[in-house]
């Protein structure tokens, strides 16, 4: 071979540690990728908002005893507020997935307007997401079923296969007051037929004002047989504890028919009748069906004749069912005919007797 030139050799490991060092910076730097940079963006989360609240906003006749239920876009952090009910009750929240749930010990009273506020997580103020509802009315069905189960009807009411109610639960009550559970009446034999002629199931009706008189006299409330708002908390409370009736049920007729006559059925059962002195006709006894409003063992009744005359007189064992007209005991020479000013008289010895057998919200029958 001939000889090299240094000149060659120098410049032929030239070319070699070029190529080494190609081949090392393309082990570094592979094809078709970037080196990192030098700081990574962090992930970023979205805002916390409401998807949805239950009930609705704007929604009415909602079921007071309900739960409510805000649902958020992801799950509620546990650093961030739960929401606020106004008017505030007692109860309990709990998270569950996106959601958080708010449980009634027992419920919003009927026609409570109820607001959801939910901080907003970014601003930390209450201008964020609310919801407004309004929760409906009580039953009157259920009314009428708590009224059969205490004995202020002449009735039973039994609970359907699944419509148990939790006696003692003032939940399980407020709950069933807005959505009463299947169930049955049953009327209890003994009284006369006239009587079934007034029910109505779950429509007001006239048994329905003398069981709820009746009611309230016993729990200290204004005898008015109206439902209010004291009625039903009342109700709910003595449906919870099974308070009853302790008195029986009564059903009293009096007719105009000579001889005019007082007939009460108590219980089931006629206990009680005797002769009686109804209206004159320039001051009759008002015909239909009321209920016994106030009882007062001595009275002087006072008003006026009419002819014009005033009046005193002394009376016993009163029981009033329609304004100004009674049962009661008044001295006469005879029973049994027109003879008072609307009152129905009754002699000392059957007034006394008849007395316990009206109590508070006895319907009393005035017929032709």
């Amino acid at each position: 071979m001939g000889s090299v030139s240094r000149t060659s050799v120098i410049a032929t490991a030239g070319v070699a540690l070029a190529l080494a060092g190609g081949i090392a910076a393309f082990s570094f730097a592979p094809r078709g990728h970037q080196a990192p940079a030098a700081a990574t963006a962090r992930h970023v989360t979205p805002p916390l908002r409401v998807v949805s609240v239950s009930p609705a906003g704007g929604s009415h006749g909602v079921d007071g005893a309900m739960a409510v239920t805000v649902t958020f876009n992801q799950p509620l952090p546990p650093s961030s507020p739960l929401p606020r009910l106004s008017p505030a009750i007692p109860g309990s929240w709990q998270r569950s997935a996106d959601a958080v749930i708010f449980t009634p010990d027992t419920g919003f009273p009927p026609g409570t307007r109820v607001r959801v506020g939910v901080m907003d997580a970014a601003a930390r103020d209450r201008s964020g997401y609310s919801a407004v509802f309004t929760t409906g009315g009580y039953s009157r069905l259920r009314l009428q079923q708590v009224l059969a189960q205490l004995g202020y009807l002449p009735m039973t009411w039994s609970p359907g296969l699944g419509g148990t109610i939790t006696r003692r639960s003032p939940a399980a009550q407020l709950a069933a007051a807005y959505s009463p559970p299947a169930g049955a009446f049953a009327w209890r034999g003994g009284y006369p037929g006239a009587l079934r002629g007034f029910w109505k199931q779950g429509t007001p009706n006239v048994l329905d004002g003398g069981a709820i008189a009746g009611f309230e006299a016993d729990h200290r409330l204004p005898v008015t047989g109206s439902v209010t708002p004291a009625v039903w908390a009342a109700l709910l409370k003595a449906a919870a504890a099974g308070q009853r009736n302790t008195h029986g049920y009564s059903y009293a007729v009096v007719s105009e028919s000579t001889p005019e006559s007082l007939v009460i059925w108590h219980d089931g059962r006629q206990v009680f009748s005797a002769p009686a002195n109804t209206g004159i006709p320039g001051a009759p006894t008002a015909l239909g069906t009321f209920f016994v409003y106030e009882k007062l063992p001595f009275q002087i009744m006072q008003g006026t004749n009419p002819d014009g005359s005033y009046y005193a007189d002394p009376v016993e064992w009163v029981s009033y069912f329609n304004g100004g007209d009674a049962v009661h005991y008044f001295p006469r020479g005879s029973y049994g005919w027109p003879q008072s000013l609307g009152c129905v008289e009754l002699a000392y010895t059957a007034a006394q007797e008849a007395y316990p057998y009206l109590p508070y919200g006895t319907l009393v029958t005035v017929t032709p």
